[in-house]
């Protein structure tokens, strides 16, 4: 019996269509099964393959699909470590190709106080740990090769947004804040550092000092000018924030609120009170604003050698260069705190 020719390439094409049909179904659909716009998968170093099919199977409505699509691709021989995006509606081969692109972390901090605190902050944004990091910034041949200090090395991290692979390791992410710090240190803010007789980190030591002082950038030029005198007179710097540094430090909680600093506070043993020592303290305070280590580099030049909140002016200080004139200005201030009730 003849067969039609006609007939055949029709069957063909229907099985053609069919077939591409299956194809189109399993590969370019819709295979996502949650509800936001997008989700971040973080698949950390070393993750086998069967490891990754767990932590997708609860994003991905047909994970067989999913299955598929990753072995014609090769991606089990192939898996990253990184953080990747998907977004709803992806299909099974736009989820593949997705795990395959590392999406970067825009890394911001800010306002930190100590080392420790900061690691913590980063192992948020980042894989490595709090201990790794640590670690890795307190290692003694990095910090004796950079004329750093396991009390200073906190310097070294300038606020900012920076751009990193979230699976970056401790050692990699340390030495490129090393290279944003070198950077940020121009031939112009060396020789304004030099012509202070201070090294960059003391530079930033005291700018946390300032940065704690006021919050008004307009003032801190002026601050700053303040305490570079008493530096230069021998004069101890008195500064009430190296105070409540020494005290958290003293009972290991940073997250204490001190408003007031009291007349026997002063006496806190700590190489930090700078009552109690003469120059600057031995490392950073705190992580100072840019605009902060400026005004250390650019200071107002004055006759100031004292200040104290304005009770007037809330939020700035007023300045003195007699203790006469501070004492009076010191006066009005404990005296509106007393009437507030603000004991600490």
């Amino acid at each position: 019996m003849r067969i039609n020719k006609i007939t055949v390439f029709k069957a063909l094409g229907i099985i053609f269509i069919a077939v591409f049909l299956i194809i189109f179904l399993k590969f370019f659909t819709s295979n996502t099964s949650f509800e936001k716009e997008e989700v971040y998968v973080q698949i950390p170093t070393g993750t086998s393959y069967e490891d990754v099919e767990k932590i997708i199977s609860p994003l991905v409505t047909n994970m067989n699909n999913f299955l598929l699509v990753a072995k014609l691709r090769s991606y089990p021989e192939n898996v990253k470590p990184g953080r990747f995006l998907l977004k709803k509606g992806m299909s099974a081969f736009q989820l593949v190709a997705a795990m395959r692109s590392n999406v970067p972390v825009k890394l911001a901090f800010n306002n930190q106080e100590r080392l420790e605190d900061f690691c913590e902050r980063l192992s948020a944004q980042i894989e490595p740990d709090t201990s790794s990091l640590l670690a890795t910034f307190r290692d003694s041949a990095f910090l004796h090769q950079n004329d750093f200090t396991s009390d200073n090395v906190f310097a070294m991290f300038l606020p900012n947004t920076y751009e990193v692979y979230w699976n970056i390791s401790a050692e990699k992410f340390r030495n490129k804040m090393l290279e944003e710090y070198k950077r940020f240190w121009t031939k112009e803010r060396l020789l304004k550092s030099a012509a202070l007789n201070l090294t960059p980190v003391q530079v930033i030591t005291l700018a946390a000092i300032v940065h704690k002082e006021t919050v008004k950038k307009s003032e801190r030029p002026i601050v700053a000018g303040v305490y570079l005198n008493r530096l230069q007179l021998g004069m101890p710097l008195q500064a009430d924030p190296t105070v409540i540094y020494a005290l958290k430090l003293r009972d290991n909680n940073f997250d204490q609120i001190i408003k007031r600093v009291l007349y026997n506070d002063l006496f806190v043993q700590s190489p930090y009170n700078t009552y109690q020592n003469i120059g600057l303290p031995p490392g950073p305070i705190a992580m100072p604003d840019i605009d902060a280590i400026d005004a250390v580099l650019s200071p107002e030049k004055h006759q100031y050698i004292y200040f104290c909140a304005s009770v007037e002016r809330f939020g700035y200080h007023e300045f003195a260069s007699t203790i006469e004139q501070h004492n009076k200005n010191a006066k009005k201030y404990a005296d509106w705190l007393n009437a507030q009730g603000t004991k600490r």
